[in-house]
């Protein structure tokens, strides 16, 4: 029954954020939203070589913010 489920499923073409060709993001494409398996460990490796990163300065409540100021409000 699933495979009729994927039969019936429409196509939706998507750009692929690894190259920016046409994907099919579809259940029949097992790379989804990539277009092939090349740009998915593409996008793999630069997350894990920490290619990608999210700017963020450190809060209140972070306990690896700087000591200076942990050590100046203690004394």
């Amino acid at each position: 029954m699933a495979e009729r489920r994927a039969a019936d499923e429409p196509r939706r073409i998507v750009r692929c954020p690894g190259c920016g060709g046409d994907s099919v993001y579809a259940l029949t494409n097992p790379y989804r939203p990539f277009c092939s398996e090349r740009c998915r460990l593409a996008d793999l490796g630069a997350w894990a070589s920490e290619g990608y990163r999210v700017d963020a300065s450190p809060s209140d409540d972070d306990p690896s913010g700087d000591e200076d100021e942990a050590a100046s409000g203690a004394a």
